[in-house]
């Protein structure tokens, strides 16, 4: 192997991406066959990761194999999964028919091996092979086999290091599917928790149009529509704040059809913050929230306040109500998912928010008993992996 090969076992296992160099002056170039070797076989490992990062499929393996080879140093790499080869790269192709026969030792014992590959071609490089297994969770789920002359205890070593490094690639894309359906679960539940109790009210506020207002009876049950429409369909894991809004401004529109006089709205939305992306209905259950706690519960007239606004790098946004409050104590509970009664919506929405920027952005939420509510979201303007259909 060459001197990229043998830096492979040095540094595989290092964030891909990262680019070390030392500084005497000013930037350098890499001055010693060791620092290129190192630098070279990080670039290969960060271009071979993101389409690991989709699992082990044809297109991830067909991707990445020519980056794994070049860690490698060696004549061909093959990977495959418990049934068939995925990928070819490399000198002698006329070997892949035969390449996931020569695994099989390695898929069944979930230990490496080193075999002889008997070749008619004198000029053919193709005459060892280390098969590697791939394992995800205890379970072998496919193998990298290195291919060369000669299977020496270097690329013997570098081939298993590579391999376990696509395994922990393969770990993490297995992380990312799961928490996608887990994202996925979260806001059909949310959908499913489309109160009956206000589409009964909203129906039976529309029914009271009928007769009296029929243009504004039809005008509402349009709205109704629009509003359980965007409510019950899939539109992805997030979503524009201008379109979360809209959504919202529907079920205003209805419920003060309901209440009447009795529902203030106040909306305030700054333009440059509209088409920030956000998580998909994590604001419907908040304003429900402020309706039920401002009016249903409380007397006279409530106001209910909506401000999103450009903080930064960042989008701020509040839901307020001047309603009967709540225990402090109860909220955490809610938060913690342990209070009793329906409180699945806002502590669904903190949740999701906590999974996709972090805990730091979780509800802050300021409430007391008889002082009203009022939560604040917090999302980056921009996020890696968050963007809106």
């Amino acid at each position: 192997m060459d001197a990229l090969a043998v830096a492979v076992v040095a540094v595989v296992l290092v964030v891909p991406g990262v680019v070390l160099w030392r500084a005497v002056g000013g930037r350098r170039a890499f001055g010693t066959t060791a620092e290129r070797a190192t630098h070279a076989a990080l670039h290969e490992a960060s271009l071979a990761s993101p389409p690991l990062r989709a699992g082990l499929t044809v297109d991830a393996a067909t991707r990445s194999a020519g980056h794994l080879r070049a860690l490698l140093g060696s004549a061909a790499v093959a990977m495959t999964d418990t049934e068939r080869l995925l990928a070819w790269d490399g000198t002698g192709q006329h070997h892949a028919p035969v390449a996931h026969d020569l695994a099989t030792d390695a898929l069944q014992r979930g230990r490496t091996t080193v075999q002889r590959v008997t070749c008619g071609d004198p000029d053919c490089p193709v005459r060892s092979a280390v098969v590697c297994p791939l394992v995800l969770d205890d379970r072998v789920v496919g193998t990298l086999t290195a291919y060369d002359t000669d299977a020496g205890p270097g690329l013997v070593r570098a081939a298993g290091e590579v391999a376990r490094w696509v395994s922990g690639q393969l770990e993490l894309a297995e992380l990312d599917e799961s928490r996608s359906r887990l994202a996925e679960a979260q806001v059909r539940a949310l959908r499913a928790q489309i109160s009956p109790h206000f589409v009964y009210n909203a129906l039976t506020a529309i029914a009271s149009f009928v007769r009296t207002d029929p243009e504004r009876a039809r005008e509402l049950l349009l709205e109704f529509a629009d509003f359980t429409r965007y409510s019950s369909q899939t539109h992805g894991e997030f979503t524009t704040l201008a379109e979360e809004l809209r959504s919202i401004d529907r079920y205003l529109l209805l419920e003060r059809a309901r209440f009447g006089e009795r529902l203030q709205v106040v909306l305030r939305v700054a333009p440059e913050v509209l088409p920030v992306a956000v998580p998909d209905l994590c604001l419907q259950p908040l304003v429900e929230n402020a309706v039920q706690h401002g009016l249903e519960h409380g007397r006279g007239r409530g106001t209910v306040t909506v401000v999103a606004e450009d903080d930064g790098a960042q989008c701020r946004i509040t839901v307020e109500d001047d309603g009967v409050g709540s225990d402090p104590e109860r909220i955490r509970a809610v938060l913690a998912g342990t209070a009793d009664g329906d409180s699945i919506g806002m502590a669904n929405v903190d949740a999701r928010l906590r999974a996709v920027y972090g805990d730091d952005h979780g509800l802050l939420v300021e409430t007391a008993l008889g002082a009203g509510t009022k939560v604040t979201i917090r999302v980056p303007k921009w996020h890696a992996g968050v963007s809106a259909p």
